[in-house]
């Protein structure tokens, strides 16, 4: 998992220089105006090494470093050792062109964080354990469970359009590892489907 650790460390380094660096974050962050204007097209990428607070950075490498370090063996085995540093970098940006493409005429429209690629991360994983537990808030569920009341939930607070939260990327990453897990190895759909059929919540 040295992929995975090195994703965590990169992201966990900038995201402190950014808490007390403004011009660094504003640098890395996503505003539309400096993509579009400006051709900053790195900002579709960095925008995921920095992130608001130290819970936002935490919650995010801590379901990185749990489903990344499962998920790296087996996109590597198929795409070669570099495979999961490039399905990462993919869910960053698949994650946030639709914001971008929605806001890129908005100025003071601002995103910053991994969660979109982490989601991706995430979906990948549940496609191959469905049944796994997952532990959300010291709840224990499964990850299908989980998988299901997460979307729901996305899709409802995007559709208010309220807070902070960019739950359009949640969603986006979301469907870009179910996506990318597909096209990779399509075994994986009728092995998914199978194990649904065999539900074993451990």
């Amino acid at each position: 998992m040295l992929i995975t650790l090195a994703i965590i460390a990169i992201t966990c380094i900038v995201s402190f220089m950014a808490f007390n660096n403004t011009r660094l974050m504003n640098d890395l962050i996503l505003w539309p105006p400096a993509i579009t204007r400006q051709r900053e097209y790195h900002r579709l990428v960095t925008y995921g090494l920095v992130h608001a607070d130290f819970n936002h950075l935490l919650f995010n490498m801590i379901t990185l470093f749990f489903f990344g370090r499962a998920m790296e063996g087996f996109i590597n085995d198929r795409l070669g050792m570099l495979g999961f540093a490039l399905f990462y970098i993919g869910g960053l940006v698949v994650s946030i062109l639709p914001t971008y493409l929605k806001n890129r005429g908005n100025p003071n429209y601002r995103s910053l964080g991994a969660s979109g690629a982490v989601s991706a991360v995430l979906f990948a994983y549940i496609l191959l354990a469905p049944w796994s537990r997952i532990i959300v808030l010291v709840i224990p569920m499964p990850a299908i469970v989980y998988a299901v009341l997460y979307t729901g939930y996305s899709i409802y607070m995007d559709r208010r359009g309220q807070g902070n939260v960019n739950h359009s990327a949640h969603l986006w990453g979301a469907a870009y590892g179910v996506i990318f897990m597909l096209l990779v190895d399509p075994r994986v759909l009728p092995y998914f489907l199978n194990a649904l059929m065999r539900p074993s919540f451990r």
